[in-house]
């Protein structure tokens, strides 16, 4: 699980093709966050311990702003999120996004400028859902497909959603949390994110 999740979030890290006039709204918002990630990683600051945490901070505000978190839990947790009372889906949702932030802080120090190719994108026939398509091309020429999947909310464009090699992020997590679920309840869910959390924090220290 958490492979899987590092594996996505350094691929968003990598996707930063540059927008051009007429770039599509979800495009850009995905490439605006994308820059501004990319500008504190490379600040001469970032590589200072001392001086990383207002940089980190930035980062993390970015993946915030770009992510819905939300939707995204909603989505990851399926029909139990029903059942979830509104306190118990702020404390998952609160958990699951500093989770991949977690994972995310701890693989982008890994970056060593490997290509992404920009690949299209596609809309519903609404024109409320995309799918950006992107390959990686990682430091050995394997190519790995990566998509995000996208969706307006509050006036911008979020991610809810990340194929990797055609197989869901929300899908893969949502077959783990199923099986807690099964056995458990929101709030043994919960405690076992959150676990995870602070099991990450520890190591990172």
């Amino acid at each position: 699980m958490i492979r899987f999740a590092a594996f996505f979030l350094l691929a968003l890290l990598l996707c930063a093709a540059p927008a051009s006039a007429g770039t599509p709204a979800a495009r850009q918002a995905l490439e605006t966050s994308i820059t501004r990630i990319l500008d504190s990683i490379r600040n001469p600051d970032y590589v200072n311990p001392t001086k990383r945490a207002p940089l980190r901070q930035q980062i993390e505000d970015e993946v915030l702003h770009i992510f819905d978190f939300q939707e995204f839990s909603a989505r990851t947790v399926g029909g139990p999120w029903r059942t979830f009372s509104d306190a118990e889906k702020k404390r998952f949702s609160d958990a699951f996004a500093e989770l991949l932030l977690i994972t995310y802080l701890s693989k982008i120090d890994g970056y060593n400028g490997e290509q992404v190719i920009y690949t299209g994108e596609k809309f519903s026939s609404k024109g409320d859902r995309a799918e950006i398509g992107t390959i990686v091309k990682l430091k050995d020429n394997t190519r790995v497909p990566v998509a995000y999947r996208m969706m307006p909310k509050n006036g911008t464009w979020c991610v809810y959603d990340v194929l990797i090699e055609g197989v869901s992020l929300v899908k893969n997590y949502r077959t783990q949390f199923q099986d807690i679920l099964v056995r458990g309840n929101a709030e043994e869910l919960i405690s076992r994110v959150q676990s995870k959390v602070a099991e990450l924090k520890k190591q990172s220290r």
